[in-house]
This record gives C-alpha cells, structure tokens and sequence, in this order.
C-alpha cells in the first residue's frame, strides 16, 4: 500500500505540475511552454500504471503507459460529434486531447521514459544494464 499512495502522490505532483505549465505558459521559456504538458501527462499516466500494477514490473507499467498514451493520441483521428462532446468538456480535454498531433507520440514517450528512469533511480535500480531485470 505503501507504494501505491507513493505512485498516486507523484501522479498528484505531476497533475499539478501539468496545469501549471498550462496556467503559465505565457511566463515559460518556449520550450518548457510547448512540449512539457504532454511529457508530464505521459509521465502522470506512467504512475498511475505503477499504482495500479504495483505487484509488476516498472517496465510493464511502462509499456502500458505507452500504449494508453498512444491510443489516446490515436483516437484524435476519431470526430464523431459524441465524442467530441466528450472533450468539449475540461475533463475530457485534459485526458483526450482535441486533435492528433504526430510530435505529441515523442512527448508522450519522453514523458514515459523519463519517469520510468526517474522510477528505477529512486528504487536504486539506476545501472543501465538492469533494465532487462525490472
């Protein structure tokens, strides 16, 4: 349980992070402004799998992070007026997006990768040559 309320409080701290760089876009360097929302929702998605998959490894949190992000990103090419009532909503923007973008595929997997390694440093697990063993 321990773990769990770990993963949640990051994915919380990453939430917040998020809708900050979001708030302040306008006062952040371009680079921060443009791309870090994306990283840092992927990273939020990749500790919620943490959570839900504690018992598992970090790498499978960290494909099933990656493919819920990709299908989310994916599912922007879908514009039936259902569903884009869905994202009409702030909730729904937030989680799904409006329209797909092929570069937010690189800033999801940066996102994803970023907190898996910051994951496996924090666990003392940080040689390169361990990955295979997560």
């Amino acid at each position: 349980m321990k773990h769990r309320m770990f993963y949640l409080a990051a994915a919380a701290l990453l939430i917040v992070l998020g809708l900050g760089v979001r708030r302040y876009s306008s006062g952040l360097p371009p680079l921060i402004s443009v791309h870090a929302g994306d990283a840092l929702w992927a990273a939020m998605v990749y500790c919620g799998f943490r959570a839900l998959l504690v018992g598992r490894s970090k790498l499978a949190a960290l494909m099933a992070a990656l493919m819920f992000s990709f299908a989310i990103e994916f599912s922007q090419l879908y514009q039936a007026e259902w569903i884009n009532g869905v994202r009409a909503t702030t909730v729904g923007a937030l989680i799904m997006g409006h329209g797909f973008l092929a570069v937010d595929l690189i800033r999801y997997f940066i996102g994803c990768a970023a907190a898996f390694f910051i994951d496996r440093l924090c666990a003392g697990g940080g040689s390169p040559r361990t990955i295979r063993r997560q």
